[in-house]
């Protein structure tokens, strides 16, 4: 069966004193309860080593927000998909709208970072989705197809396995738009058939894909209870453990 899961992206913001704070709040508002979801939280990487040490592992996954993608070597200012993985933390977000735009990573940059990824036994959480433009031309499936076609399609179906995806409309990242639960539910499904069309139901069925776009505690439960919408990558909401934690007790 698939894992529910909501993961926090803090993106640039706390400093590292404050990243550890954060962190070790959120682990002992864990501490004495059950929840149904894994729980992974996205630091800027100078936080991953210190925040790794600061929470209990099997309550708490630690992400990097990005990784290069190139293995080694002179690439001043980069961080390897091995440094990550040697901090201890498991996870790596991977192909984010704000990389995409802002950095331009092309699908076969991401290509090579999906695969160092998993060359070091990190878990990438996969993002994908349309600008507004394209929802509004109606190009949202064909966008959201390619971008999964070109950069995880040359996978195995043993190293697609391990792949999280993270739908998130790119309209509704920040802007305090959210996609209704039912565009969200129509999105998921939609990825959800692509997967099997390529890599056979069973895969598809079990492979977790989050919802990323301005949700909160006030849309977590309604975006959660739709059958293909597996957590949800969370932005400002992850920032504070009293918005965190609602969304994660929203499974």
């Amino acid at each position: 069966m698939r894992k529910n899961i909501v993961a926090g992206n803090w993106k640039m913001n706390k400093n590292l004193q404050e990243g550890i704070a954060l962190a070790t709040a959120l682990n002992e508002a864990l501490k004495d309860k059950t929840v149904n979801c894994d729980v992974v939280i996205g630091t800027p990487f100078i936080h991953l080593a210190s925040v790794v040490g600061a929470v209990d592992k099997a309550r708490i996954g630690v992400a990097a927000q990005n990784c290069a993608d190139k293995a080694s070597g002179a690439y001043t200012g980069e961080v390897s998909a091995e440094m990550v993985a040697s901090t201890g933390a498991g996870y790596v977000i991977l192909g984010h709208s704000e990389r995409r735009a802002f950095y331009h990573e092309t699908a076969e940059i991401l290509k090579e970072k999906v695969m160092l990824a998993l060359i070091n036994g990190l878990t990438p959480i996969f993002c994908i989705g349309e600008v507004l433009a394209e929802r509004e031309a109606d190009k949202h499936f064909d966008v959201v197809k390619s971008q999964i076609e070109a950069s995880l399609f040359d996978l195995t179906p043993e190293d697609f396995s391990k792949i999280v995806l993270a739908y998130e409309p790119v309209w509704a990242i920040g802007t305090g738009k959210t996609a209704t639960a039912e565009q969200a539910q129509e999105m998921h499904a939609f990825i959800r058939r692509t997967l099997a069309e390529k890599y056979g139901q069973e895969i598809a069925d079990n492979t977790s894909i989050l919802y990323g776009g301005s949700a909160n505690a006030s849309n977590a439960k309604e975006l959660f209870s739709n059958p293909d919408v597996d957590g949800g990558l969370i932005g400002g909401a992850s920032l504070g453990v009293d918005k965190f934690m609602p969304i994660i007790e929203a499974f």
